[in-house]
């Protein structure tokens, strides 16, 4: 029998067996295909690769999975008007206070272009000048010369300071129409002070390290030790080298530096020692711990870089093709090298002379002559002049009786012609008297000065027992305020 109250519950339980029916059948065609499509090893390893180089780009690259990108926002750029600092209370009065402008003069550069460029009148100019110290000390300036202007905001020239000499300041003072010249004294101490080094890598880096100037250098291996070190090939890293000279400082700033007055080298455990010393009347020299000077009396080799080309001793003349003796050496070299005085001497003659073409005779004293002939040219020197050894006097050519470029160099005693690179050179005079004896007391103060920083600094190589902070000080500086 039929009742319209199931109606309902038949619908549901029907709609109920659809759903059943219906998922039966999606899991049956899900089987299917996975039966018919079943995956190799390694498909699921490429999946797997595949799917972890997905993961790792989108970490790593931001944006990597946007697509629509967003243009930029520009905002609007806003002018604020900001008002400027107040001037200071000197400047806008034109007191003194910060308006000082220190100047470094550059090459080329005069006065009157710095007075230029700074916006100084000509007027003002013509006022400082009036003075003669200033025009004397400004009109000539050196590049690298400081001067200091005062400078207030009204662009009229107050005060300008420069230096009148190492000791001196002078300040020019502008009141109106006048100029007020106040000079201040600049104190100055100068102590004598040892440095000392090892060589190391290099000797120039370590010795300026040292605190030595390029001149100091070039007197220890062009000067000093020159004809006793082969600088080139004798010295090693462990090498070392004190050396005793005169600092100047002013307000905390080392001005000047004296030249070497004394100086040891130790190459291979032999000590090396010079120390400047002037005789009577001469110009100061180097000598020996002995008293024998450094200097020798001739330069066996009087041109640089230079070829032997033809010996002393009898020989066919290139040009006239006879049997000739050759009276002196000839060294090739290219045109324009420079020649050397072989020592101290004075010209005897300078010109033409017959078939040594450009010639230069010069007189050493006792005796000894030296000619130099083939030259190119001649230095600028003058019969009588006064030439120090190692002057260039000329310069390496083929004038006169020559095949080529070349200098002749003949070595002359009493007149007669002696073989250069054979003769026994003339030694130096030593120190004799009361000059070796005032000598050896200047040379023991500096050797104890040496020693006293060496037996510091090497106390391993040589030890020694080590003074104290206060008499090294007493050792190494004699202040000398000036």
């Amino acid at each position: 029998m039929h009742t319209h109250g199931d109606g309902p519950g038949r619908r549901q339980r029907f709609k109920e067996r659809l759903e059943i029916l219906r998922d039966s059948a999606l899991h049956h065609q899900v089987r299917t295909h996975l039966s018919a499509r079943h995956w190799t090893r390694r498909q699921w390893i490429h999946a797997s690769l595949f799917t972890t180089i997905g993961i790792m780009l989108a970490t790593i690259v931001p944006g990597f999975s946007t697509v629509v990108q967003t243009e930029p926002v520009v905002e609007p750029l806003a002018v604020l008007p900001l008002a400027l600092p107040q001037l200071s209370a000197e400047r806008s009065q034109g007191l003194a206070g910060d308006s000082w402008q220190i100047v470094k003069v550059k090459s080329g550069q005069t006065l009157a272009s710095l007075f230029k460029d700074l916006g100084i009148s000509k007027e003002t100019l013509q006022r400082i000048l009036k003075d003669g110290d200033a025009k004397a000390s400004l009109t000539r300036l050196k590049p690298g010369t400081e001067l200091a202007f005062d400078l207030p905001v009204t662009g009229e020239l107050r005060t300008l300071r420069y230096d009148r000499d190492a000791d001196h300041r002078v300040e020019l003072s502008l009141a109106g129409d006048t100029v007020k010249q106040k000079v201040v004294a600049r104190e100055s101490t100068t102590r004598t002070v040892v440095l000392s080094g090892k060589v190391g890598r290099s000797l120039n880096r370590s010795a300026r390290k040292a605190g030595l100037t390029s001149a100091n250098i070039n007197s220890l291996t062009d000067e000093i030790f020159k004809y006793d070190i082969d600088f080139d090939s004798d010295l090693d890293s462990d090498d070392r080298f004190s050396v005793v000279v005169d600092q100047t400082w002013r307000e905390g700033e080392l001005v000047s530096t004296s030249p070497v007055l004394a100086a040891t080298f130790t190459v291979d455990g032999k000590l090396h020692s010079g120390f400047r010393y002037a005789r009577t009347g001469n110009k100061p020299e180097y000598f020996t711990a002995q008293g024998r000077p450094l200097k020798k009396t001739f330069i066996r080799m009087p041109i640089p870089y230079a070829r032997l080309s033809s010996r002393f001793g009898a020989r066919k003349h290139p040009v006239l093709g006879a049997m000739r003796m050759h009276k002196g050496v000839d060294y090739a070299a290219s045109s324009g090298t420079p020649i050397m005085a072989a020592g101290d001497s004075r010209v005897e003659f300078i010109g033409w002379q017959r078939g040594y073409g450009n010639t230069v005779v010069l007189n050493h004293g006792r005796g000894y002559t030296t000619l130099y002939g083939h030259m190119s040219r001649t230095a600028k020197l003058r019969k009588g002049q006064s030439v120090p050894q190692g002057t260039v006097i000329g310069y390496v050519g083929s004038t006169g009786m020559s095949t080529g470029p070349h200098l002749h160099y003949e070595f002359r005693v009493n007149g007669v012609h002696r073989n250069p690179l054979s003769i026994t050179m003339p030694p130096p005079e030593p120190l004799a008297g009361a000059q070796l004896a005032s000598y050896r007391t200047y040379t023991a103060n500096a050797l104890a000065r040496i020693r006293t920083v060496e037996n510091i600094i090497y106390a391993d190589i040589e030890p020694a027992p080590a003074p104290s902070a206060k008499t090294l000080t007493a050792a190494l500086t004699t202040p000398k305020k000036r």
